[in-house]
């Protein structure tokens, strides 16, 4: 659990750095840092690179876990997404994510076109049969859909929450229900200033395996909060700051360059 939760947390944070990029004729690179922490303790590091040229998107960065956390399992992962910004939303038109933990490697690889997914690679190929606990997933659950990355990229022609964000990673689909909780301060270097903070609700749609305790944990949590910070220039929200509770203790995820 410990480790798919950072991979996916790890995706998520990713896409902070475009909220400062302009869409302009000319190429713009930024590059934007996370720390993860588990019990206070450093467990992960997160760097990434975005560059946009015109109306067009991409986000590619790297995870990797700390010198402690290695102790008792390396993990590394890589992702990045394409597309191009849209006028309420970025629409990806190719997603691919893959880490190693251990011995174990797993990719995926997603083809989008205006919200629906058109193909998916998963490697190690998954079982044909799942088993009668098993949500399998319907047509609907991939149309009209985000990616993890662009999901929470939001532009700021509304209110950054309460809104629903509906997520596909490759292999589940789920709504990130986000609902408002108030205004507090935030600094790190390159920002300062008030951010919204967002409660965060998981609810799952298909794909994924009905009593599972990890996701079941997590379905019901009422703590898990994002935080958006909103770059006025350039008319976007990203998150900031990020905190999940789990069975062994709080995870956050803060940004230290943005």
């Amino acid at each position: 659990m410990r480790y798919a939760f950072i991979s996916r947390l790890a995706v998520a944070a990713m896409a902070v750095g475009l909220a400062q990029l302009p869409a302009t004729a000319d190429t713009i690179e930024n590059r934007t840092s996370y720390s993860v922490t588990l019990l206070g303790l450093p467990i992960a590091d997160l760097d990434f690179t975005t560059v946009v040229k015109g109306k067009e998107y991409q986000i590619s960065g790297r995870m990797r876990t700390s010198a402690l956390a290695d102790i008792f399992e390396k993990t590394r992962g890589t992702a990045e997404v394409k597309g191009r910004i849209g006028t309420d939303r970025l629409v990806a038109s190719r997603f691919a994510f893959s880490y190693t933990s251990g011995r174990k490697t797993h990719s995926t690889e997603m083809r989008m076109r205006n919200g629906n997914v058109q193909s998916t690679v998963r490697l190690p190929e998954e079982k044909k049969r799942r088993g009668a606990n098993w949500v399998p997933l319907a047509d609907s659950h991939m149309r009209s859909v985000l990616d993890p990355l662009s999901s929470l990229i939001i532009p700021a022609t509304g209110p950054v929450c309460p809104r629903t964000l509906p997520i596909f990673d490759g292999e589940s689909r789920m709504d990130l229900v986000l609902g408002m909780k108030g205004v507090r301060p935030f600094s790190t270097k390159g920002f300062s200033g008030d951010v919204v903070v967002c409660s965060v609700r998981i609810v799952p749609k298909g794909g994924y395996r009905k009593g599972n305790d990890s996701l079941e944990y997590l379905r019901k949590l009422t703590t898990m909060e994002v935080w958006f910070a909103k770059n006025a220039d350039k008319g976007y929200y990203a998150p900031v700051y990020a905190k999940v509770p789990t069975k062994i203790g709080q995870v956050t995820v803060s940004a230290t360059l943005f």
